[in-house]
């Protein structure tokens, strides 16, 4: 039975990883969205445990912050500030200056109304004050504050880069005429990508993302700068910007951001996009390869917490406090960093995450050719750790225990996170983690499940089939170990215990069938109780007789020594049941027994269906030999050789004959079993040292002395068999004695 249950627990685990291992794969390739955004939070806990990186220096962000908002006046400032802010970092040094702040709407222009009505009103009331009139014109001209700027940026010695956002949702998007939609395409196009190459028609209708219109700087600010890029930044669904969009489609063509942008304009370099059938390739800035995904999105490299770069309030460089040597040759970031004015990002680091620093990051990770990436082999990988998670779970844990089941599961998936996290930390590779460890769990929970379940099921079987034959220490080590329940047998050194009820057929023609049944139970549970007190097997019942074994399925290494000991006490406790039967009117049972030790054959014999825990070999049938032999010596319990070296110093044991039973050619020492050691009256010592005295005169032919020696150990006790027994034969071989060639054994014609 336990070997059919093994079996098909077998096909059930091979069944359970193969679907669970398929399932992760068809889940991988499909995506599940919980899994995704584990897969997700996993990259935030690899960038916290890398820790922070070092830039490079290149980069310095020029704030907005609370202490220029103080300083300088609430936001929004007019256009003067910042063009005082680009003429002071021009004359530092800078090498860009990019903003992260749009200047979507023309300037109020309040000033500048004024001077026009004053104007108007001179020329009305002295058409010929043309002195009055150039200089209201100049006026005119330096409340230009749009003018003021597009002239700053123009004549610049620092490459402005000016930012821009798109409207993605169509929902959010105003309805524009075509004039002024082609007017804000006009006023991006230095945002445009400087070659698009296209691998294939069909690539030219790969999805990207899509922008629904750009919201630009006004015309007169664009066309000051030659370079412009969108600040569009798009969260995951978790809310956490890991990614920056490398490429926005408007209508039919490819813009880039302003980070990218800025990198070329440093380096001087042209941006160029290569697009496949399925999905963007790459980006490149000059020869310079920045990998991408498919949607054209690159995963930041976060270089730490906010405020890794230097942050330089704006107050500060506008009042010339902020060295030269800060700013020189560098990239400056302008943008707002302000509570209150900008909109808090959550990044891998933290909650409140400025987003002109997200684009920094980008930036110097851009400079440094230090990206995190995703090959397009590594979807193989992914799906081969998935295949090779459920595998291993589904190879270990059936040959396993639990302990070890866990310890493997719990070493593959530490490993497998320590692997992720290394590949991560020191080359920038993003493995999936999720995918991998959910099989791995679902396989390990699963089959340790259906173990659980199996093995619940078999010990209830076990125990139910047992537990009224066996003891419970033994049942305890069946359901330890079923793996002994197998259907066949294994050799093992055992004592084979047979045991018979003297006269049975007599008794049970004296009483009815049910004073015969209660009689014969009561004996045999008290006798059974004593097997299995002592961890012995019953074999089976076979009407009044016992038949069971010591030493299996349970191991014992005192097996002979266990089975003597139930045997004396069988014999005691039956001594004292005849006491309540007399008194009783009961007929009295007297109960022979034949033990003997040795190599024998035990297991389950019989069909996958119907079997029985038994034993068998020659060892097995001279302990049954032994049992019918007692009824010749007038003996109760006979044990063979092998078992009275065993044990025999521990009991009263009597060396009775040595025999030669039907079917062996080799002779066999038999001896009686008495009682333990110390529980041997002195009579009986006298009759032992009597008949072993007379034993040795036998084997040696002096019937005289051995008929004496049996003689007074009868008188003694006249109810001692085998001295009876030995003095017939003495007597009878005193008038006919053995051939010369007698091995002094004594053949036994019965079975």
């Amino acid at each position: 039975m336990t070997s059919v249950i093994q079996k098909f627990a077998r096909l059930h685990h091979v069944a359970i990883f193969t679907a669970l291992t398929v399932f992760g794969l068809a889940a991988y390739a499909i995506g599940v969205p919980f899994l995704d955004l584990m897969e997700l939070k996993t990259i935030d806990l690899r960038f916290q445990s890398r820790g922070g990186i070092e830039p490079g220096g290149d980069i310095v962000l020029a704030v907005v912050d609370e202490k220029s908002i103080a300083r300088e006046g609430k936001w929004l400032w007019p256009r003067s500030k910042f063009t005082e802010l680009i003429e002071k970092l021009s004359s530092a040094g800078a090498r860009i200056i990019a903003f992260d702040i749009g200047f979507l709407e023309p300037d109020s222009g309040r000033l500048l109304e004024v001077i026009s009505k004053i104007q108007h009103h001179s020329r009305q009331t002295d058409p010929a004050d043309r002195k009055l009139d150039a200089f209201l014109e100049s006026l005119k001209i330096e409340a230009n504050q749009d003018h003021r700027l597009a002239r700053a940026i123009a004549e610049s010695s620092s490459t402005i880069v000016l930012g821009y956002f798109f409207q993605m949702n169509p929902a959010n998007a105003p309805q524009l005429k075509e004039a002024e939609l082609r007017q804000h395409q006009q006023n991006i196009h230095h945002s445009k990508y400087n070659l698009e190459r296209y691998s294939s028609t069909a690539a030219r209708t790969v999805p990207l993302f899509q922008a629904v219109y750009p919201q630009s700087n006004i015309a007169e600010l664009a066309e000051a700068a030659a370079y412009s890029g969108y600040f569009n930044m798009l969260p995951d669904r978790d809310g956490v910007v890991r990614w920056l969009p490398a490429v926005l489609q408007f209508r039919e063509t490819l813009y880039a951001p302003l980070s990218l942008v800025s990198v070329g304009a440093y380096l001087q370099q042209p941006l160029a996009v290569y697009i496949d059938d399925y999905g963007v390739r790459q980006v490149r800035i000059g020869t310079m390869q920045i990998p991408t995904d498919e949607q054209g999105r690159i995963l930041v490299n976060y270089r730490g917490e906010e405020k890794t770069f230097p942050h330089l309030p704006i107050t500060d460089i506008l009042s010339g406090t902020v060295p030269p040597d800060r700013l020189k040759d560098k990239i400056v970031m302008v943008g707002a960093t302000a509570a209150g004015i900008y909109d808090l990002r959550v990044t891998p680091f933290g909650e409140v995450f400025p987003g002109l620093e997200i684009h920094a990051n980008l930036i110097d990770s851009v400079l440094a050719q230090d990206f995190l990436h995703r090959p397009k082999w590594v979807a193989i990988f992914d799906l081969l750790a998935i295949l090779v998670a459920g595998i291993c779970m589904g190879l270990i844990l059936p040959r396993v225990s639990v302990i070890p089941g866990l310890a493997a599961m719990l070493a593959i998936f530490l490993g497998y996170i320590l692997f992720c996290q290394y590949l991560f930390t020191h080359h920038g590779l993003v493995l999936n983690i999720v995918y991998p460890l959910s099989v791995l769990l679902l396989v390990y929970l699963s089959i340790t499940a259906q173990r659980y379940f199996a093995e619940t099921k078999q010990k209830r079987f076990i125990k139910n089939a047992f537990s009224t034959y066996l003891a419970p220490s033994v049942v305890k080590q069946l359901i330890e170990s079923p793996e002994s329940l197998e259907l066949g047998g294994e050799e093992r050194d055992i004592t084979a215990f047979f045991s018979d009820v003297q006269g049975f057929t007599s008794i049970s023609e004296s009483l009815g069938p049910t004073e015969l049944v209660d009689l014969l139970n009561e004996f045999l549970t008290e006798m059974t109780d004593i097997i299995l007190q002592n961890e012995g097997t019953v074999d089976k019942f076979e009407g009044d007789a016992i038949i069971a074994f010591f030493g299996a399925p349970n191991f014992l290494a005192d097996h002979a020594t266990r089975a003597c000991t139930a045997s004396t006490q069988m014999q005691q406790r039956l001594h004292e049941m005849r006491r309540m039967w007399e008194a009783g009117g009961k007929p009295s049972l007297k109960m022979r027994i034949g033990l003997n030790s040795g190599r024998a054959v035990v297991g389950n014999m019989g069909s996958a269906s119907r079997m029985d825990y038994t034993m068998m070999g020659d060892m097995v049938n001279i302990a049954a030999r032994l049992e019918g032999i007692n009824k010749i010596y007038g003996t109760y319990t006979l044990i063979g050789e092998s078992t009275f070296r065993n044990a025999g110093d521990q009991f009263a044991c009597r060396q009775i004959d040595t025999i030669r039973v039907v079917g062996r050619h080799e002779p066999l020492t038999v001896y009686e079993l008495l009682a333990p050691a110390d529980a041997v009256a002195d009579p009986l010592r006298q009759i032992l040292d009597l008949y072993d005295r007379g034993l040795q005169a036998y084997r040696q032919r002096n019937w005289d002395l051995a008929i004496d020696c049996f003689r007074r150990a009868t008188e003694i006790d006249s109810t001692d068999g085998p001295s009876g027994t030995m003095l017939s034969r003495c007597l009878a071989f005193k008038n006919d004695p053995p051939a010369d060639n007698w091995d002094r054994s004594y053949d036994i014609r019965v079975k």
